[in-house]
């Protein structure tokens, strides 16, 4: 009886999170696409590389997800680089997140963040998720601020990660494939194109009427107003 009870406790803890995974197409995607184990794009003035993402799955059956970034500062410049760490739980929620930054000989950490029992507790774990990643960036913000980092590039490192986040967090699946997140809202001020009416079928133009003669006089009528006409 005991092991009875045990057994449908365990498979009902298993069918109530179905084990999330990443969806590493849609990922690349969201980043202007993969190219090799690479996605290159622009972002407030600056280039910046993500790698494919490293994913190992954690002993309570959620997911560890590490990504490597670099801000590209030229051919006679060294790169910088940044390490994105995410604790996805079994839920596909995120739990925790870790940043490091590596500035040409300067290194800088952020902070374990990890969401509260209170975050998010009236829209769910979308809320737990934008405040995790707000808090992110505003502790490596702050710490950048306090180096004293005057580059554009870098500068906006924290906004690179923050994008990279949010991506991820959208390229999240549950078992059956379905986003775990909400899909993402339209852009302010795009508004879809109006509906084109579909063509009408060409009327068929009326048939005209045949002319009509007149009719000709008489042979004696034409006597007359002749006679008329003397």
């Amino acid at each position: 009886m005991i092991r009875t009870t045990f057994t449908l406790l365990v498979a009902s803890i298993g069918t109530a999170f179905a084990a999330p995974h990443l969806d590493e197409e849609a990922l690349g995607k969201s980043l202007g696409g993969w190219q090799g184990k690479t996605a290159t794009y622009a972002l407030s003035g600056s280039n910046y590389r993500t790698y494919k993402p490293e994913v190992s799955p954690t002993p309570d059956g959620g997911l560890f997800v590490s990504i490597r970034i670099d801000h590209l500062r030229g051919v006679l410049s060294s790169n910088d680089h940044a390490v994105l760490e995410i604790t996805i739980s079994p839920n596909g929620q995120i739990a925790s997140a870790q940043s490091s930054l590596a500035l040409q000989g300067l290194s800088i950490s952020s902070e374990l963040i990890r969401g509260s029992a209170s975050a998010g507790a009236n829209i769910g774990g979308v809320g737990a998720a934008v405040k995790i990643g707000g808090d992110l960036v505003a502790d490596l913000s702050s710490k950048l601020l306090r180096e004293k980092i005057v580059e554009a590039g870098r500068v906006s490192f924290p906004a690179a990660l923050r994008h990279n986040y949010n991506q991820l967090y959208q390229s999240i699946r549950t078992e059956d494939g379905k986003p775990v997140a909400p899909a993402i809202a339209p852009t302010p001020g795009v508004l879809p194109a109006p509906a084109q009416e579909p063509e009408k079928p060409a009327s068929p133009e009326p048939a005209k009427p045949a002319p009509i003669e007149q009719p000709k006089p008489a042979e004696g009528a034409k006597l007359e107003m002749k006679a008329f006409g003397r």
